[in-house]
């Protein structure tokens, strides 16, 4: 059976940043590595559920946002993929961290928090997601330079 390519990836090398996981076309998968793998470290259903509705929203109103086709968390809960059409890398970088932003001032409801909107509205947590959003900025902001690949050592 053929592996699929998320497991081709070292694990044990992948720290926190963005990186291409693939290109199939026209279509770019982004893993945005919010933690590193198996270190014990792992988002909380709350966190991810909560930051997948905001960046999820927000990045799908960007000026990205007709290029998207999906975003939303691993279940290793230790990141996020983000599927772009048409993918200018540092675009969607600049893009990412706008949106991570915008989650960082969010005021009022998290988007979609109605038992009508949400299979599970009432594991939405603002806070979680703002903390998600303020650390992963800070970890973008310091690898502005990045070259998109995944560690190998």
């Amino acid at each position: 059976m053929k592996r699929i390519a998320s497991f081709e990836v070292d694990h044990r090398y992948i720290t926190p940043g963005i990186y291409i996981s693939r290109i199939d076309d026209d279509i770019t998968t982004y893993d945005l590595r919010t933690r590193k793998p198996n270190c014990g470290d792992f988002m909380t259903d709350s966190i991810m559920h909560t930051f997948e509705h905001l960046f999820a929203t927000y990045v799908r109103n960007s000026t990205i946002g007709s290029k998207v086709i999906y975003f939303g968390p691993m279940g290793c809960a230790t990141g996020f993929y983000l599927l772009i059409r048409n993918a200018e890398h540092n675009e969607t970088l600049t893009t990412v961290i706008s949106v991570l932003e915008q989650i960082i001032n969010h005021k009022g409801e998290v988007f979609g928090n109605s038992e009508i909107e949400c299979g599970n509205y009432k594991s939405l947590h603002l806070e979680s997601a703002v903390g998600e959003a303020k650390k992963y900025l800070s970890v973008l902001k310091a690898k502005l330079n990045t070259d998109f690949k995944y560690p190998t050592e």
